[in-house]
């Protein structure tokens, strides 16, 4: 994709904090990062979406080797991770690890406010339709 920013990383003609790569995946420092050491996982090929990347369990062990890493080297508390897609439109995982009292506390304290509530009639048709 010609104005994808992950495509241009991934091909040199933007610089970045590489952190790990294999043949399908490229992991590096986030720019705008929620927390220290803070890295996104892309596929080296064009995905609008995680779930359309074929290699998708290698891309888990990729990001499972990465997250080891930080693990040993910056010694969070823990790590969380998300797929998103809504800004950049190359598929990605963020892995962001956690320390104490970081600033992402206050946000996922906040976070049951967006949560639904649905009845168990509601949610036994929903397992129904992902089942089916």
């Amino acid at each position: 994709m010609d104005n994808c920013i992950f495509c241009k990383i991934v091909a040199g003609e933007i610089s970045s904090y590489k952190i790990a790569e294999n043949n399908n995946f490229l992991a590096f420092l986030d720019i705008k990062p929620f927390a220290v050491g803070h890295v996104l996982i892309v596929p080296k090929k064009h995905y609008r979406w995680t779930y359309d990347v074929p290699e998708f369990s290698e891309m888990w062990q990729f990001t499972h080797q990465v997250t080891q890493k930080i693990l040993i080297n910056l010694n969070p508390k823990f790590v969380n991770y998300l797929t998103m897609g809504n800004q950049v439109e190359h598929s990605h995982l963020h892995i962001i690890p956690r320390y104490q009292d970081d600033a992402l506390v206050s946000f996922f304290d906040q976070i049951d406010k967006f949560r639904l509530e649905e009845t168990s009639t509601e949610l036994l048709e929903i397992a129904a339709k992902i089942k089916s």
